[in-house]
């Protein structure tokens, strides 16, 4: 996590023996801070940031997304000359994701990555990437949120006050953990009790395969597996190994059954703040940070099955088809395509191939 601005070197000492307490001790805080500052090696900035933001996200510091951010937030504050500088806090330390949507509307906090998913519950078209079992592959997925589809939800956060950087990061294909039984047919999921993210669509999906959803935020998510509050959950191989979800859970099905990823957002307002030289440089940085971490999260998913297995996850391969079919049946994707309207489900099928 990016450490706060330093404060200036110089401190003007009192000129009157009625100076306050307050003001020696702050004084002298400051100049401790510098002369620790200088001991490591740490040469005290010139000035202050003119634009000092916070970025929170719910993912630990070691997942690629953070690791990215951390890298493109030296950027930025480089390239702008020390004018931007972003202070990041990750694993919800900030609040739940739902507590961080809230503060990044108000600008409590400046910019945030959130899934889609979550951020449907604000804009409703936002989940439409995650529509149960539509993307075969990353080729479809990069087709549909990198063009018509992405740019048409963007239009829809705009409309909602928020600014979303033109590239998604990559949150990955979703599979299920259990702690009681593998996942190999819709069958085995039927009264199952499983988290899902805060999100209508998720409910929808489960519960057409007659399963018991129940919507608890991340943070929250180690301890109601650890109680058997809930038997099993789902997410992306990456959050299951940052987050240590092996540790509380035995089986892993590797369904692929929603691809999820994250729109970095910014505040609509601390975003118009920024001249446009520095929104350039934000927005490239992000972007490409965003394109950095696609990468960072296929060699990483590449490798983390066996790396899972080592740990005692047990691993199987349902087919999608099952899923689907059983889906299209209940009604699923009819009453999402009514949903999202007839122009936000052509672009998805113009990637996913016909679905309802």
């Amino acid at each position: 996590m990016k450490s706060p601005t330093t404060t200036r070197s110089t401190t003007t000492p009192p000129t009157t023996k009625a100076a306050s307490r307050r003001a020696v001790l702050k004084a002298g805080g400051a100049a401790a801070g510098v002369l620790g500052a200088a001991a490591l090696g740490i040469p005290a900035p010139a000035r202050a940031a003119e634009f000092n933001y916070k970025y929170a996200n719910n993912l630990p510091a070691t997942h690629p997304m953070n690791l990215r951010a951390k890298e493109f937030a030296d950027r930025i504050e480089k390239e702008s000359a020390g004018r931007v500088v972003f202070q990041i806090f990750p694993s919800n330390q900030l609040g739940s994701d739902t507590d961080m949507l809230s503060q990044v509307r108000s600008g409590a906090i400046e910019f945030f990555t959130l899934s889609g998913l979550i951020l449907s519950t604000l804009v409703p078209v936002a989940s439409i990437n995650g529509i149960g079992f539509a993307f075969a592959d990353y080729d479809a997925v990069w087709k549909a949120m990198d063009g018509d589809l992405g740019k048409y939800v963007r239009g829809e956060i705009g409309k909602a006050g928020l600014v979303a950087m033109d590239r998604i990061w990559d949150n990955g294909f979703r599979q299920i953990t259990t702690s009681t039984k593998p996942i190999a047919t819709p069958a085995d999921l039927k009264g199952f009790k499983i988290r899902v993210p805060v999100s209508p669509l998720w409910t929808s999906m489960f519960k057409a395969f007659d399963a018991s959803p129940a919507s608890i935020n991340f943070a929250e998510v180690y301890p109601a597996l650890q109680t058997k509050i809930v038997e099993g959950q789902e997410n992306p191989l990456a959050v299951i190994s940052t987050a240590k979800l092996y540790e509380v859970q035995k089986y892993c099905s590797l369904t692929n059954h929603m691809w999820d990823g994250f729109w970095m957002l910014a505040n609509k307002r601390a975003w118009e703040k920024l001249p446009p030289d520095l929104q350039a440089i934000v927005a490239r940085n992000w972007n490409d940070a965003a394109t950095a971490e696609r990468a960072d999260t296929a060699k990483l998913n590449a490798s983390l099955q066996a790396d899972l297995a080592k740990q005692g996850l047990a691993f199987n391969q349902p087919k999608a088809d099952e899923f689907r079919d059983v889906l299209r049946k209940a009604g699923f994707y009819a009453e999402w395509k009514a949903k999202y309207g007839a122009e936000a489900w052509a672009l998805l099928e113009k990637a996913s191939g016909s679905l309802a």
